[in-house]
């Protein structure tokens, strides 16, 4: 894989796979089949492709994998699905299917497990999935069946492994060693210079939150609701790397009265006074990004920051933190016209013009980028660059139907998760959309999360 491969979809894959039942089965196959290839091209890029055995098999921190677990893992989960559930096909190697259970054995165990060696991990996934190609020639897409109606299970296998791919990233971010990533982008993010307002109105009113209809959709985005909202100001942008670092050199770190409890404990606990992977040098801050050292960029999205610190920040700045449902209105709904967008800019998939997705830069793009990816209510980048921490604890929404395993979402529900929404510069566009939801413990770091705040109006 080229280190600067654009690893998108492309614009007729991505509508074509979104739309609804009228279009051809077997057109829908064949795209499929070129999906699960592009996820697997995207796979082998961030393991067997760039790093040598040595790497692959290292526990590079106790909060992630190896990452030949995660690529033998993708390849396990898609016989599941895809082999045994949707195919009826017999399992292939029924014996190593605790060793890639995520829920059997957690990270910091993985290492001493006898798991595939890099070549048996990848010769294993690859005879999955030479299988699961011959098998889609058969399957019937019947909508009586709800793993297959509308290839729900397809559909799902494919995020899956692209969200991997985003968890095998972060992995790749505390790794320690030469850098396998470019340093620099291709061509810098499109951007009006216009002088953004700081925060936009979003008014009074009822919206539609979630989906009943969308066929990528997993179980925890559904169903659609209606939800009223007092009206409430959000930022324009992401907070940024200089708004951050402001909070930094005012102490932010150090007043008790700007953090939640727990997130006091944890600041004592763990001695943190800044975002992962910066670094101090004199009155100069730098950042760690793939293994190189280089200058904090002022006005890119601030990354690598827990929950504990956005809503400190929050605090900090006289604001707070978006709940879930105000996050998604000013992502998605249009005042104008009354209805819900898939995506911040509309209904159709955009382009490499309307946000930070896939993987085509490894890093946040500046605060006010992608003019033509704006919300209706003029919000930016609210899918792309960074994860966006909400204040909301994760639950289903009301109506909530596990499908199709309680492992997906539901064992996750309740306080200690909180909510981030919008996906990063790592995520795949197939899993950006304005209803998707993220979830992880408040005091997680390593993955690519930023925040923006909002206040009451």
């Amino acid at each position: 894989m080229s280190q600067y491969a654009d690893l998108r979809p492309s614009a007729r894959t991505a509508a074509l796979l979104a739309s609804d039942d009228h279009v051809d089965p077997d057109a829908f196959k064949s795209l499929v089949a070129a999906e699960l290839e592009r996820a697997r091209e995207r796979s082998f890029g961030l393991t067997t492709d760039v790093l040598d055995e040595a790497d692959l098999v290292a526990q590079h921190s106790r909060l992630m994998s190896p990452l030949v677990w995660d690529l033998a893992h993708v390849g396990n989960y898609e016989e599941l699905w895809l082999l045994r559930a949707a195919a009826g096909i017999d399992p292939m190697r029924p014996e190593i299917d605790s060793l890639y259970d995520a829920f059997e054995h957690p990270r910091s165990e993985r290492p001493t497990l006898p798991l595939l060696s890099p070549g048996e991990a990848r010769g294993y996934i690859d005879l999955v999935r030479r299988k699961v190609l011959d098998s889609l020639e058969s399957i019937r897409l019947s909508p009586d069946k709800p793993l297959l109606g509308a290839g729900f299970v397809y559909r799902m296998v494919i995020q899956h492994e692209h969200q991997h791919d985003e968890t095998m990233l972060a992995t790749h971010q505390l790794r320690r060693g030469e850098p396998v990533f470019p340093p620099t982008d291709q061509a810098p993010a499109p951007h009006d210079h216009r002088v953004l307002a700081p925060e936009v109105l979003v008014e009074a009113g009822e919206f539609v939150m979630g989906t009943s209809t969308d066929r990528w959709a997993l179980d925890n985005e559904r169903p659609a609701h209606t939800v009223s909202l007092p009206a409430f100001w959000i930022d324009t942008t992401p907070v940024s790397n200089a708004a951050y670092r402001a909070f930094v050199d005012a102490g932010g770190y150090d007043d008790e009265r700007l953090w939640d409890p727990a997130g006091w404990q944890w600041r004592c606990a763990s001695g943190k006074r800044a975002p992962a992977y910066w670094v101090r040098d004199g009155e100069t801050w730098l950042r760690r990004r793939f293994g190189r050292l280089e200058p904090l960029v002022d006005d890119e999205a601030v990354q690598h920051v827990c929950w504990y610190e956005a809503d400190a920040y929050a605090r900090w700045a006289g604001r707070r933190l978006p709940t879930e449902a105000e996050w998604e209105k000013a992502a998605s709904w249009d005042p104008v016209r009354g209805v819900k967008r898939r995506f911040p800019w509309g209904d159709e998939p955009g382009g490499p013009g309307h946000a930070n997705l896939g993987q085509t830069r490894f890093h946040p793009t500046p605060v006010g980028s992608f003019p033509d990816g704006a919300s209706p209510v003029g919000a930016r980048q609210m899918l792309g660059d960074v994860w966006e921490w909400t204040s909301t604890a994760f639950t289903g929404h009301p109506g909530f139907c596990v499908f199709p395993y309680r492992e997906y979402s539901e064992v996750f529900f309740g306080n200690d998760y909180k909510v981030l929404r919008g996906g990063s510069w790592a995520s795949d566009p197939v899993t950006a959309r304005t209803t998707f939801r993220n979830w992880d413990y408040p005091i997680r770091r390593q993955i690519f999360a930023g925040f923006r705040c909002a206040r009451d109006a």
